[in-house]
């Protein structure tokens, strides 16, 4: 985050015994101390509610398209248009096989009319 060398920090140090003197500054770094952890602490709660939102976002994009694009009425659609075709299918194979069939001639044999009269 800081590019803070080490002799950055040691000027700072002596800086600060020298203007606050030695029987405060081990106070004063314990305040400090608890004040960059608590900036720390607030830091990582802020990223991990952007993070958390970030996902809530995405989860909610990828539920949009599925909801636009849904399949299960895809499906029934294709087997709607299945279904329509097995029935062309049916029909024409029954007209090619009314086709093929022998065509029903009257009897007009002589051994049917002997048994009747």
């Amino acid at each position: 985050m800081f590019d803070i060398g080490f002799w950055e920090l040691t000027v700072i140090a002596v800086v600060a015994l020298l203007v606050i003197g030695p029987e405060r500054l081990p106070g004063l770094a314990r305040t400090a101390g608890k004040w960059v952890g608590r900036a720390r602490r607030f830091l990582g709660t802020v990223r991990a509610d952007i993070e958390r939102e970030l996902q809530t976002d995405e989860l909610r994009r990828i539920l949009e398209e599925q909801s636009k694009s849904n399949p299960l009425e895809d499906i029934v659609e294709e087997t709607r248009e299945a279904v329509k075709d097995i029935d062309k299918a049916g029909a024409s194979l029954k007209s090619d096989l009314e086709d093929t069939k022998p065509k029903d001639k009257p009897a007009t044999s002589e051994t049917g009319k002997g048994a009747h009269g």
